[in-house]
């Protein structure tokens, strides 16, 4: 759940950072792409960490880091604010592959069939989606009655005491794999590996740009529609999260790559609403459209990657992860320079339209 309010939290509080720092769209795009880069590192260690000691200390070294980050977000400058981002970026890195890689391990061991495993990671992916909704809420209501660094602070408050609470849960032991020597040969000869890497660096990247940005593009459209701002990426994760609150039970009647295909088709079709009928509903429809459709396709990815390669997932997992983690920090970063090149946010939204338009077509074969 607090990953779920940590990996969102530029969406709501993009225009409030604009404004309390003078930044241009730009500047803003470079915390995405800081945070991001600083997950990748995350991803990276703790592919040394799952693999040498298991994953208790991902978790507890992540936990600490998001809390740190959280806690001085608020506290100062633009500086001050994007050595926080990096810092909860970090933490971010540690905890999302590690707690996915563990579900889909756990959801194998209970059920031989993909669809558990899918279902594991939605489940988790749901609690993701609280995290997200309650984020995007709560900034905007604390920031309206000026207890915004209250609310960071009790997150940041939370997260220590987790750790603590976590400490002494009994993870999985480090556990090595012979496959995963030649993850490096196996990634350039597999075309699923290829195909794998450009899902997992696309998919992450559209998503965020989009509950990243659409806060900002709601705030003008209009002074009616400003007033919104700060809650429209709550309609987007809503969606997402009510959608992965169902994902377990649909992946029992439909199958996983029906869902994939028909996720990227009516994901477009939702971001295209958004961006060729501007205004205040639409771009909730928009939101509510896409979120719905994406709820399920990073966990099926997730639970594929984990079938397909088994132990060896955990540390083939660093690289795929780093993807996940550069697509995020590139494409919303992308939307904000493009955006200021061209002096239209709009514009600057057909990257992740674009993106899910190559998602859909690389679904469209058998892999």
């Amino acid at each position: 759940m607090p990953t779920g309010i940590l990996t969102t939290i530029l969406g709501p509080m993009l225009p409030i950072l604009i404004a309390r720092w003078a930044i241009n769209d730009t500047q803003a795009g470079n915390l995405f792409l800081v945070q991001f880069l600083a997950s990748l590192v995350g991803v990276q260690l703790s592919g040394v960490l799952l693999a040498r000691f298991g994953f208790r200390p991902a978790f507890l070294l992540g936990l600490l880091l998001m809390a740190g980050g959280v806690a001085t977000l608020y506290m100062g400058s633009l500086g001050l604010g994007l050595a926080s981002v990096a810092t909860y970026g970090l933490g971010l890195g540690l905890i999302i592959p590690s707690d996915n890689l563990l579900i889909a391990e756990i959801g194998s061991s209970s059920d031989s069939g993909p669809t558990s495993r899918a279902g594991a990671v939605s489940l988790l992916n749901f609690f993701w989606g609280v995290g997200a909704v309650f984020c995007s809420v709560m900034v905007a209501w604390t920031a309206a009655h000026k207890i915004l660094p209250f609310f960071l602070g009790s997150v940041a408050l939370f997260l220590v005491l987790l750790s603590l609470a976590m400490r002494n849960l009994p993870f999985p032991a480090a556990e090595t794999s012979p496959e995963s020597s030649s993850s490096w040969r196996e990634m350039a000869r597999s075309p699923t590996i290829w195909l794998f890497a450009a899902v997992f660096f696309l998919y992450p990247g559209a998503e965020t740009a989009v509950g990243g940005w659409i806060g900002s593009y709601v705030s003008r459209l209009g002074p009616r529609a400003a007033s919104m701002a700060s809650m429209m990426p709550a309609f987007f994760w809503l969606a997402l999260t009510v959608g992965r609150a169902l994902g377990t039970a649909f992946l029992r009647h439909f199958s996983e790559r029906l869902v994939l295909r028909a996720g990227y088709a009516a994901g477009a079709a939702g971001i295209g609403l958004m961006l060729w009928a501007p205004a205040l509903s639409s771009v909730i429809g928009g939101a509510l459209i896409t979120g719905l459709s994406f709820a399920t396709l990073y966990p099926i990815t997730v639970a594929r990657f984990s079938q397909r390669f088994g132990v060896a997932a955990r540390s083939i997992g660093a690289v795929m992860f780093s993807l996940a983690s550069v697509g995020p920090a590139v494409i919303p970063w992308m939307v904000g320079v493009i955006s200021h090149a061209t002096g239209s946010l709009r514009t600057g939204l057909l990257l992740p339209l674009g993106a899910t338009l190559i998602l859909l077509l690389i679904h469209l074969f058998e892999w």
